[in-house]
């Protein structure tokens, strides 16, 4: 009887867990199928309309005809937007938002292409009076696509509000559940000892009470194999209920990647298109020297690797959208190491790069691959400081399952990692920085998992770190160079 109730017990937890796990599931699902989606359509919308009012205002300052053509691209990116809104309406009030937002839009483009003929009739006063009539319909719109966002920010809200509910419940019937197993167990010892033990060693230390021939040595034998079989068991489900209690701890983390990103994205996207449209109006009115303009280019390639980084973790929560296409390795670490140079100098860092020839061409995402590499880089300056040597070696060669690969390993002569880091560098939100997110690492490990290969790290304490990436070499490409 107290073997089935801890049992019972053990499986009873395991199938709360379970069912846990799964409406977790459901419930990030549909968070990040409907809610998000939606926080991202309206996000992407509000984008797009700022940057029409913004290219406006340009038209009238210089006239230049390059601003109507981004107007039309915006606008058809507005409207491929608001039907990818329309996917995800769930209720009406959704549904009669959209359907304000896409009514005040048609008349503000009729307003807006009204502003730009009188524009290009020269009638500028007049042009720019209903210009200032136009802007009252721009925040109506603007308006519109907050009430928008704010409803699916309540709807991530109460997923999260949710999640911590059925928490709170999970963890009450585990602590309602362990006082019973700690008496069950407790009860099971007394019988073991006082029933079972005791009497098997009063028997073994009968010297005369135990024939030669007795089977119950074997019986002892088969006892204790059985006593020991039955605590591997419970320590086995115990190790089992801590996994899925980590799971758990996992997942609503992963819950609140959707609401944390839309923040962010929303803070800094729409300032980071303002400083891209400024820096490319500068680039196009000033007069730059060959210094200026390499250090202007650097400029506006780090900005964009912030709305890279941006749009990353805001789709953290789902894979990576890669965009394939043939191309060597060896031209992603150059391009990576061209993005870096400033910032390496900054560092003091040397950097050598060994390589005999170009890798062969691989199938893969190029920016994304930069974007490993980048993280990668940094991550070994700031490990060394000031100073330091960072060693990028190429190699090619065959290794199961995968056959033929390519591999790059990037290496540092930091401080190393103990092993109790080392183990943990790729899991999400980890980090031995202050003000670090967690995520650099465990993303380019999902980056690198999504191409086919896998991201690997070895370090010892004191002896630097060596991060290697192995990717799927094309058979052709092999070939050929044979």
């Amino acid at each position: 009887m107290i073997l089935a109730a801890l049992i019972a017990t053990s499986l009873g937890g395991s199938l709360v867990s379970m069912w846990y796990a799964y409406r977790m599931d459901r419930l990030f699902t549909s968070v990040l199928d409907t809610a998000v989606m939606g926080l991202q359509a309206a996000e992407e919308l509000e984008t797009a309309l700022v940057r029409q009012k913004g290219l406006t205002t340009y038209y009238f300052l210089d006239g230049n005809p390059d601003w109507l053509n981004q107007i039309e691209q915006l606008n058809e990116s507005f409207n491929t937007w608001l039907m990818k809104a329309r996917s995800s309406v769930q209720s009406d009030n959704q549904r009669s938002i959209l359907n304000q937002i896409e009514s005040e839009y048609i008349h503000y483009t009729y307003a807006r292409d009204g502003v730009i003929e009188l524009y290009k009739a020269g009638k500028r006063e007049a042009g720019a009076e209903r210009h200032w009539e136009v802007r009252k319909q721009f925040f109506a719109i603007q308006g519109l696509c907050d009430q928008y966002k704010e409803i699916h920010r309540e709807q991530i809200r109460q997923a999260r509000i949710q999640s911590r509910a059925q928490t709170k419940m999970i963890n009450g019937m585990t602590l309602m559940a362990l006082p019973s197993v700690l008496v069950l167990v407790m009860l099971l010892a007394y019988i073991l000892l006082n029933q079972i033990l005791k009497p098997i060693k009063i028997l073994s230390m009968e010297e005369g009470g135990v024939e030669i021939n007795s089977p119950l040595p074997r019986e002892m034998t088969a006892l204790r194999q059985r006593v020991h079989s039955l605590m591997e068991n419970v320590d086995q489900t115990q190790s089992e209920l801590q996994q899925s209690r980590e799971h758990l701890l996992q997942a609503e983390k992963l819950a609140m990647v959707g609401k944390l990103a839309a923040g962010v994205a929303h803070t800094i996207r729409n300032p980071l298109t303002s400083v891209n449209m400024r820096l490319f109006s500068l680039e196009r009115s000033l007069k730059l020297s060959q210094t200026q303009q390499e250090d202007f280019e650097v400029i506006s390639e780090e900005v964009r690797h912030i709305d890279t980084i941006v749009q990353n973790f805001l789709e953290f929560a789902r894979p990576p959208k890669l965009k394939i296409q043939s191309i060597s390795p060896s031209e992603v670490v150059d391009m990576a190491l061209q993005l870096l140079r400033h910032r390496l100098e900054s560092y003091g860092v040397q950097v050598e790069l060994e390589r005999q020839y170009l890798l062969p061409k691989v199938e893969a995402d190029p920016e994304q691959l930069k974007e490993v590499l980048i993280n990668l880089l940094v991550n070994a300056c700031e490990a060394m400081g000031e100073g330091g040597l960072i060693v990028i070696r190429e190699e090619e060669g065959v290794a199961e399952p995968l056959g033929r690969v390519v591999v790059i390993r990037v290496k540092d002569n930091g401080p190393g990692m103990p092993k109790s880091v080392r183990d943990k560098v790729f899991q999400p939100f980890f980090s031995t920085k202050e003000e670090g997110t967690g995520l650099g690492l465990s993303i380019a490990y999902r980056i690198v998992e999504e191409h086919g290969g896998w991201l690997s790290l070895k370090s010892k304490e004191g002896e630097g770190a060596t991060f290697t990436i192995t990717l799927p070499c094309r058979e052709d490409a092999v070939w050929a160079r044979s």
